[in-house]
């Protein structure tokens, strides 16, 4: 028995309809979707902390959602876990001529290129009635994912900024914007999305992925505010005591002491 096969026969005695766990009985395509979103952020956060010694289990923890929707998928007389294999292996080997045929790219261009023709003839052939070039992108994509998705695929018909230059002034033109509806909430919030869906789009003509850039500034302040309220606790001081002269300071000891540990 292969390690797979192993896999697959716990998933079925799992979902067992008379012997198996109650909790996995249970479950359907939907009730998983928050916990298959779950191990792929800890699969990152791992890779991220640089964890790799914890890398392995936490994809073992991934995989086993593919395995869950194959199950489900099998009961349902829909498709099995090998077609899932058979169906990422034929595209693998279709978007890569290159590798398994005899199709050479000039350049990296040439191939993204080529990808992205490969990909909209697939999208084409899977929907003939599609009458945009927003369809198919998947809406339950995080939403500073998602916008970099729509923009790009606009972008595909030249819907864009030439440069960076037109994004920046398009940042100040909706920073104001938002500093002039503050006082109302429901458009404040409107032009805070405006905001930072420019934000998205200056990170896409800079080539940084948005999600990827917040989430390391997120690591990079949950550091920061650590050192800050340990350096706050070695001074005897009360965190909601402190002045915002105190907190300055303390902010740039602990950016100082982040970027001593980097270097």
């Amino acid at each position: 028995m292969t390690n797979i096969q192993q896999l697959l026969d716990i998933m079925s005695r799992l979902r067992d309809p008379e012997n198996g766990c109650p909790w996995d009985q249970q479950q359907n395509y939907r009730s998983i979707v928050p916990h298959t979103l779950e191990e792929a952020y800890e699969v990152a956060d791992t890779i991220e902390n640089g964890n790799f010694d914890e890398l392995c289990d936490e994809l073992g923890d991934l995989l086993f959602q593919i395995v869950f929707y194959a199950q489900i998928a099998k009961e349902e007389s829909r498709f099995e876990f090998t077609d899932v294999v058979n169906a990422i292996s034929d595209k693998l080997v279709r978007r890569h001529p290159h590798v398994f045929a005899e199709m050479k790219f000039e350049s990296a261009q040439e191939q993204t290129q080529h990808w992205e023709a490969t990909k909209a003839q697939e999208r084409s052939v899977k929907k003939d009635n599609m009458s945009s070039q927003l369809d198919g992108v998947v809406r339950g994509l995080p939403a500073l994912s998602l916008a970099r998705k729509l923009q790009s695929r606009a972008a595909r018909v030249g819907f864009d900024w030439p440069s960076a230059q037109g994004v920046f002034a398009k940042l100040e033109e909706e920073t104001n914007e938002c500093r002039d509806a503050w006082q109302d909430k429901t458009a404040r919030s409107e032009e805070l999305g405006d905001l930072l869906f420019t934000c998205v789009n200056l990170s896409r003509h800079a080539d940084v992925d948005p999600e990827q850039a917040l989430r390391s500034a997120n690591k990079k302040f949950e550091q920061r505010f650590r050192i800050m309220e340990s350096l706050a606790k070695q001074n005897g001081k009360a965190l909601d005591d402190l002045s915002e002269s105190q907190w300055e300071a303390l902010w740039q000891k602990a950016k100082l002491k982040t970027m001593e540990q980097t270097e």
